[in-house]
């Protein structure tokens, strides 16, 4: 039985409004300078904008674009914003979303890296990341109750979500977490319905996982010369770690290092942290961490090579399955395996959400901000953005820093 208030949620509706290139410019422009927190906030910021206010996607579209993102490898945020712009307003949208998303914390980053050059050292973080990270917590919160509500269909479904959050938690690989899912749900439907078509569509649907797996066994460390410096170098070691590297940025620090820092001594340890670091605690994509990598190798030039290089497998990536995605809803073995993948990436959500929440909720003051966090934006409706600002400027009064 439906609930009252579950049938006047706009979202719970068809999307009545579609999206303009200038709108599509306008948005991510603006989430690329506000995103804070990681893919798990981004996705977040991202369902708050295009189904609740904006109601360009309904719910059940932007969970089958969440559950393709993370399909493919890349940063998954970045591929998501990508596939919004395609769905909105074709392969100029898709363009725009994800440039407009990737701009601004690309910016940001090379001006920081430009500074640690200069300095030799990062601007202090920790006062504004106090304030942060709890309003972080209360956006993903709400995004996870509205896109659980609608992936979650079916008792089976629901334990399978924590069948994968239990594996997560085991720290099984996300991949075989995501796929096996997804294999096991579309299994079921396979069985009780045994539909003569779409029998095997199942695993033809992103042709680039599987060849991106044997990228990452072939281009392992260990498998080729060290190359010197130079932009080429740079950015062929960037465009191999966009195209093969699925998972957190934990494991974006481990691909790194096994090359800069052991392999090649392009870097130290210590630079690579700082990297790290500034990809983390600015807005936008973690990925960005390549642009201070780049800065500090080879300057503004290397800033560039090095963003374009891990970034562009993601538009690539997109174009080709992006065109897919109708289809494989139409087919019910296919669309039952989306239904599997989006639960199990709501699970990595979840799992992600209880690791940020263990650091970020330190003290009353914390906990305070995440309650009145949550309470504004489910009950009162503000934007996200604004409550990360906000929570930036309490951060830095609370600290003394002001």
């Amino acid at each position: 039985m439906v609930k009252k208030n579950e049938v006047e949620t706009p979202a719970a509706a068809p999307p009545s409004n579609h999206a303009s290139l200038s709108d599509l410019t306008l948005l991510f422009l603006r989430l690329g300078l506000t995103a804070f927190g990681g893919p798990a906030a981004h996705i977040a910021m991202m369902e708050d904008e295009v189904v609740r206010r904006r109601r360009w996607l309904s719910r059940d579209k932007f969970l089958d674009l969440l559950g393709a993102s993370n399909l493919i490898p890349g940063p998954s945020s970045t591929e998501l914003a990508i596939y919004i712009g395609y769905q909105q307003a074709g392969w100029m949208g898709l363009l725009l979303g994800g440039v407009c998303f990737v701009l601004p914390a690309a910016m940001m980053v090379a001006a920081i890296a430009w500074a640690y050059v200069r300095f030799g050292s990062l601007p202090a973080t920790a006062a504004i990341l106090y304030g942060i990270k709890p309003v972080v917590i209360a956006v993903i919160l709400q995004a996870l109750w509205n896109l659980g509500r609608a992936a979650v269909k079916t008792k089976f479904l629901a334990i399978i979500g924590l069948a994968a959050v239990t594996l997560n938690f085991l720290r099984v690989n996300e991949l075989i977490v995501l796929f096996g899912t997804g294999l096991i749900v579309a299994a079921v439907k396979w069985t009780s319905s045994r539909p003569a078509a779409g029998r095997f569509r199942v695993f033809a649907l992103y042709p680039a996982v599987p060849i991106a797996t044997l990228l990452q066994t072939a281009t392992a460390p260990g498998a080729t010369e060290a190359a010197p410096v130079g932009l080429w170098p740079l950015f062929l070691f960037f465009l191999k770690i966009g195209s093969v590297l699925f998972g957190s940025g934990y494991v974006l620090l481990a691909f790194l290092r096994s090359d800069l820092v052991e392999r090649w001594h392009w870097m130290t340890n210590s630079q690579l942290l700082d990297a790290v670091a500034v990809g983390q605690v600015t807005p936008g994509p973690v990925f960005t961490t390549a642009t201070f990598i780049g800065y500090v190798l080879g300057g503004p030039p290397g800033a560039i090579v090095a963003t374009i290089g891990i970034f562009l497998p993601s538009f690539i990536l997109v174009a080709i399955s992006g065109p897919l995605i109708p289809r494989i809803r139409r087919s019910p073995t296919a669309g039952a395996f989306l239904d599997g993948v989006t639960v199990a990436s709501l699970a990595l959500m979840v799992v992600v959400t209880f690791v940020l929440g263990r650091t970020a909720l330190v003290d009353p003051l914390t906990i305070g901000l995440v309650v009145t966090s949550a309470i504004l934006i489910i009950r009162f409706r503000v934007n996200s953005a604004w409550l990360v600002l906000g929570g930036a400027i309490v951060g830095w009064l609370l600290s003394g820093r002001v």
